[in-house]
């Protein structure tokens, strides 16, 4: 059976779908962004990838199956090239207009694309409570039994500690950043722990050296978390404007979700209430429990 996956970005999204290649029977081709196919590489000999950019490349055998987790125009144009047997996501119809599969509206229903509109579909997420994986894994007939993410080998940048920091939170979020961080840090090195912010890197198979390296990852829901999570990282993430239930906690995260996260929820303007919602105490306690837990594992 050979089986086309689009999943392009963003990065943590990609990560977050790699459960699926433990499940799925047969040959696997993934279209992926340029940059994500580093983390793609070598995890399975039944897979293969290639960036967006090359996409013809893949049209060189017949899919059986195509899972389609993008929901843009452009990528069911690219179905049409494909003509898989069957299609899980989403597709174009008869009127060039996109639709989903009835199978993928466990997801798609809270998606941009939802048939219920957008105001109707950020409700939906608001209210569900199973993680994407459960929602993915559900659609295509299977069930998630705690599946974990593939990762390559990471290149070791020699960064190394108690507590990572990621307090970058990118452009098209801006209230994912918590307004404490450098007051969090001050606090745990003063409790005698080595604390360090994540920087950029130019791989991210540095970056993720640089999660696994710590004890304890502290961040917002963002592409260190699902590195964390992938590696058995222990974490503390804070919620702010996104899902909390969505991300699956591999029995390594804690999650501090804030108390106006209903206010904030999937909103991409900037309003500083948002990031000042999670006290540091909070977060402090959060951190240093799982640093103890971690210990008690290590010995």
């Amino acid at each position: 059976m050979n089986i086309l996956i689009v999943k392009l970005g963003a990065t943590g999204d990609v990560v977050r779908t790699t459960p699926l290649l433990r499940r799925l029977s047969g040959s696997v081709t993934w279209i992926t962004a340029v940059k994500n196919g580093v983390l793609l590489e070598g995890l399975s000999d039944k897979l293969r990838h290639f960036s967006w950019e090359a996409r013809a490349r893949a049209l060189d055998i017949p899919y059986d199956l195509a899972i389609n987790l993008e929901d843009t125009l452009e990528v069911a144009m690219f179905l049409k090239r494909v003509r898989p047997a069957e299609i899980f996501g989403a597709y174009l119809d008869s009127c060039q207009h996109l639709r989903y599969t009835e199978n993928s509206k466990y997801w798609f229903d809270l998606s941009l694309i939802s048939s219920h509109g957008r105001q109707k579909a950020d409700r939906l997420k608001l209210l569900n409570r199973q993680t994407y994986q459960e929602l993915i894994f559900r659609g295509l007939g299977f069930d998630f039994a705690g599946e974990t993410y593939l990762l390559p080998e990471p290149i070791e940048t020699g960064l190394s500690g108690d507590v990572a920091i990621a307090a970058d939170a990118g452009p098209i979020w801006p209230m994912k950043r918590w307004a404490y961080y450098g007051e969090l840090k001050r606090q745990l090195e003063d409790s005698g722990l080595i604390v360090n912010v994540l920087p950029e890197r130019s791989s991210l198979l540095e970056h993720l050296a640089d999660v696994r390296n710590h004890s304890c990852l502290v961040g917002g829901d963002s592409l260190p978390m699902h590195l964390a999570l992938g590696t058995g990282t222990r974490c503390v993430t804070l919620f702010t404007c996104t899902s909390p239930w969505e991300i699956y906690e591999y029995g390594v995260q804690t999650k501090i979700v804030s108390p106006l996260v209903e206010e904030f929820f999937y909103k991409r303007g900037y309003d500083e209430r948002a990031t000042k919602a999670i006290t540091v105490d909070e977060v402090f306690r959060a951190v240093m429990a799982q640093l103890d837990a971690s210990a008690a594992i290590a010995h």
